[in-house]
C-alpha cells in the first residue's frame, strides 16, 4: 500500500502509530470483520426497540413510544456497550479476538449499560416520534424555529451520549460522575464534540428519510461505522484527558507483577 500512499505520520504517544486519515484507514481496514460481527449482534438487539417504535408511530401513541424507548433501549444497551468497547479497543491497538472481547465486555458492562441504554432509547424514541409528527401528521408546515430547536436537541443529546458511553465501558464510575465528566469534556472540546455529533445526526437523518431503501444498507454498515467515525474523532482528546492508555498499561503491569 505504501506504493500508492505516503508513509504514515507519527503519533507523539506511539511512534509506530499513524495519525489522521492514514490512521482511520489503518484501523478500518484491519478491523472490518470484528466491527461487522459485533454490529450484527447490536442490530439484533435493536429489534425490540424498532418494533416498538414502529407500533408507536403506526398507532400515534406517545405512551407506547415511551415504553418502547425505555425498554427497548435497556435491552440494546449491553450490546451497544460491547460495540463501543470493541471500537475503543481497536483504536488503542488491542487486537484480542473479537468474540473474547465481546464476552468479556458483556460480563463487565451489562448492568452499567442499562441506564444509558434506556436514556438513549427514550431520546431516540422522542426524536423519531417528533419526526413522524412533522413528516406524516402535521397539517401545516412546521416553523424553522421548531426545526432548529429539534436539531439543537438532537445535537446536544448525541454529544452527551457520545461521551457517556465510552466512560461506561472504560471506567467503574457512578452515573452522576459520568455525566459531570460529559459536561466538562464537552465544554473543553466543544467543536470536536459538535463535529462527532453532527456526523451521527446527519447519518441517522439520512437513514430515516431514505427508508425503506436505507434498510438494505443497515446489515452491512449497521451501527458500527458511524460509531467508529464518532469515536475516531473524539479518541485523541478523550485519551489525553482521561489518560486512558496510561491507566490501562499500568493496570496490565500490576496484573503482570501479581
Amino acid at each position: 500500500m505504501a506504493m500508492f500512499f505516503p508513509e504514515p505520520e507519527e503519533d507523539d504517544r506511539n511512534p509506530n502509530r499513524a495519525v489522521g486519515f492514514l490512521r482511520y484507514r489503518e484501523v478500518l481496514e484491519g478491523n472490518f470483520k470484528a466491527f461487522f460481527l459485533v454490529s450484527f449482534l447490536a442490530l439484533v438487539s435493536l429489534l425490540p426497540f424498532g418494533a416498538g417504535m414502529f407500533y408507536a408511530v403506526a398507532s400515534q401513541s406517545a405512551l407506547v413510544m415511551l415504553l418502547a424507548g425505555l425498554a427497548g433501549g435497556a435491552v440494546s444497551g449491553p450490546f451497544l456497550a460491547c460495540m463501543y468497547d470493541i471500537i475503543l479497543r481497536r483504536l488503542r491497538d488491542d487486537l484480542d479476538d473479537w468474540w473474547f472481547c465481546w464476552k468479556k465486555s458483556m460480563g463487565q458492562n451489562w448492568k452499567a449499560s442499562l441506564l444509558p441504554g434506556a436514556v438513549q432509547g427514550l431520546f431516540l424514541g422522542v426524536l423519531i416520534f417528533v419526526g413522524a409528527m412533522i413528516l406524516l401528521w402535521a397539517q401545516e408546515p412546521v416553523s424553522l424555529g421548531t426545526l432548529a430547536l429539534l436539531l439543537m436537541a438532537a445535537l446536544l443529546g448525541t454529544m452527551i451520549l457520545s461521551i457517556w458511553w465510552p466512560q461506561v465501558v472504560l471506567f467503574d464510575q457512578k452515573p452522576f460522575l459520568q455525566l459531570k465528566n460529559c459536561l466538562l469534556f464537552l465544554l473543553m472540546h466543544l467543536w470536536r464534540c459538535l463535529g462527532a455529533a453532527a456526523v451521527q445526526v446527519i447519518w441517522w437523518l439520512l437513514m430515516f428519510l431514505l427508508l425503506p431503501w436505507s434498510a438494505f444498507v443497515l446489515p452491512f454498515l449497521g451501527v458500527w461505522y458511524i460509531l467508529f467515525l464518532a469515536m475516531f474523532i473524539l479518541y485523541r482528546p478523550f485519551e489525553r484527558d482521561f489518560k486512558l492508555e496510561e491507566q490501562i498499561e499500568a493496570l496490565q503491569a500490576r496484573k503482570g507483577d501479581g
